[in-house]
């Protein structure tokens, strides 16, 4: 009977994945952390392993976290509006890309303990996205505008403890994307395939990347990490060819992470992770928005965005031995520059500075509940009219979520 409950808690949470709807994440295209617990604290994870959701952020992680899964699920409420710049046309008209209020994300993982040594994993989780839909076209064609990306990853891991406070991990990132644009048919013109820009419902691709990690205690009530994740090589996603660069070609970035966790008092625990996103090194996200080639050929156009450092820390502060509350920040200046605001219209990732609450309430020796609630303050990005950029950008966002964890 307990395995029939692990199987259908674990199952439940992969189905809830692949049926979810798309979010538009945070940190770029990212979401600020893996999991309702470190998402209270600001995203800090890489040093810090509590349940299974940790093995997300770092694969090393499952060799020191309880047995058990973990399963949650995140309501995600962000606002994108795009502007006509001072001293262009029509300078002042506002297009609301908000046609979809709310996205629901879902989570989930299960670790079991194999020997002394080794252990296994596996986490499920969105691992971003973005979405606008303008009910009012702002200029791209006719009808509604705008595009909707999902990306799911499914994480196998594995663990093996190489001393008795440091351990190694791997993950294999099995990942699966869809995409569809509408309403932007005015870049067929412009496209070296122009039956392949927009209108074409989803389209979806597959890839596989790893993530590798170390973590240990580094003192007594001092315990780090780092980890690595590949950059993701997707297949083409064939029916937007003429949109994305080299035929369709949409790869998830690397990320490169450390963190930390220090138990400063026995109450009290402070976390911070500092992580790069190398979304420059990606054809669709680093190309140029300005390069003068075909939509969709080889080194086309992409949106243009830089490199991200993401900053994060949190602070956990135990009240009673049933109840701990948690609250953190998170930083990372927006990828989207203002020479490159007309194209992310359809992807306004301007955002930068995140704070979060949330708790712990522990039910019983095995089982707790976490919540967490996270509001991403308002940023504008204006456009450099002497690039031609015509839009400013601006978004905030609000997102509540709640998860349940179970021992074994």
């Amino acid at each position: 009977m307990k395995m029939t409950i692990k199987k259908v808690s674990i199952a439940s949470a992969i189905l809830l994945a692949l049926t979810s709807q798309a979010s538009f994440a945070t940190n770029g295209l990212a979401p600020t952390g893996l999991g309702q617990y470190h998402k209270a604290m600001g995203g800090a994870s890489v040093g810090n392993p509590v349940n299974t959701m940790s093995m997300a952020s770092n694969p090393a992680a499952a060799a020191f976290i309880d047995d058990g899964y973990d399963v949650g699920l995140e309501i995600f409420s962000p606002n994108r509006t795009a502007t006509v710049s001072e001293g262009i046309p029509g300078a002042g008209t506002t297009f609301d890309g908000n046609g979809i209020d709310n996205f629901f994300i879902p989570e989930g993982g299960y670790k079991k303990q194999i020997n002394s040594t080794h252990s296994f994993g596996v986490s499920v989780y969105g691992n971003g996205g973005m979405n606008t839909e303008y009910a009012v076209n702002p200029g791209f064609g006719t009808g509604k505008a705008g595009i909707d990306l999902q990306q799911l990853i499914i994480s196998p891991t594995w663990a093996m403890k190489f001393a008795e406070d440091y351990s190694v991990g791997v993950s294999v990132n099995l990942a699966y994307q869809k995409f569809k644009a509408e309403g932007i048919q005015n870049f067929s013109g412009i496209s070296s395939s122009p039956a392949h820009v927009s209108n074409n419902g989803y389209g979806s691709s597959t890839g596989v990347g790893i993530t590798i990690g170390l973590q240990g205690k580094i003192a007594d009530d001092v315990t780090a990490g780092i980890a690595y994740k590949s950059k993701t090589k997707m297949g083409k996603i064939d029916k937007y060819k003429g949109l994305f660069p080299n035929q369709g070609e949409l790869d998830m970035p690397a990320t490169f992470s450390v963190g930390m966790a220090w138990q400063a008092t026995p109450k009290t625990q402070i976390a911070m992770d500092a992580t790069h996103i190398y979304y420059a090194d990606l054809s669709a996200t680093g190309n140029s928005s300005h390069v003068q080639l075909p939509l969709g050929s080889t080194d086309a156009a992409g949106f243009g965005w830089s490199n991200q450092s993401v900053y994060k820390i949190g602070v956990k502060q135990q009240i009673n031995p049933k109840l701990a509350l948690m609250a953190g920040y998170n930083h990372g200046k927006s990828p989207v520059s203002e020479g490159h605001t007309n194209f992310n219209v359809l992807a306004p990732a301007v955002v930068e500075d995140h704070a979060s609450l949330g708790f712990e309430y522990k039910i019983d020796n095995k089982s707790s509940v976490t919540g967490s609630y996270i509001h991403t303050f308002t940023n504008e990005v204006k456009a450099d009219i002497n690039q031609l950029q015509a839009f400013d950008l601006e978004m905030d966002q609000d997102a509540v979520g709640i998860a349940y964890s179970r021992k074994f």
